[in-house]
């Protein structure tokens, strides 16, 4: 059931936010293509640039691994920390045999779901 205190007031604020956010996007596009004209010869800046997305999406997907199974950002039982760091070394094994994104995100979710389920029959707390 959705609040009503969860959605926006007005209309008018929520189009203008979405206008914001495309005028920034499209500034930060149209910017990169007037200010770099020719091929970028540096390997430095080559590699920097080639590596940028993946740091990025790195650092906002690992912390979220093990947030999404706590209680309010915090850990609050053995079995929830193992099944955790168990599915971010299954995780980072598949992407280092270069699976796809699908792949490795739906491995290290069967594996923290199965393990949670043998630890918690166990009696892990």
């Amino acid at each position: 059931m959705i609040c009503a205190s969860s959605m926006p007031t007005e209309l008018g604020t929520l189009i203008a936010g979405m206008a914001i956010m495309a005028g920034v996007t499209y500034l930060c596009r149209v910017l990169t293509l007037v200010l770099v004209r020719k091929k970028i010869e540096n390997r430095f800046v080559r590699s920097l640039l080639t590596y940028i997305p993946f740091g990025v999406l790195a650092a906002m997907v690992f912390p979220e691994i093990f947030y999404s199974t706590s209680d309010g950002g915090v850990i609050t039982s053995q079995a929830v920390l193992i099944a955790t760091v168990v599915g971010a070394v299954v995780a980072a094994v598949l992407a280092l045999f270069r699976r796809g994104l699908f792949v490795v995100s739906m491995g290290a979710t069967a594996t923290v779901l199965v393990l949670l389920l043998i630890l918690r029959a166990a009696g892990l707390p």
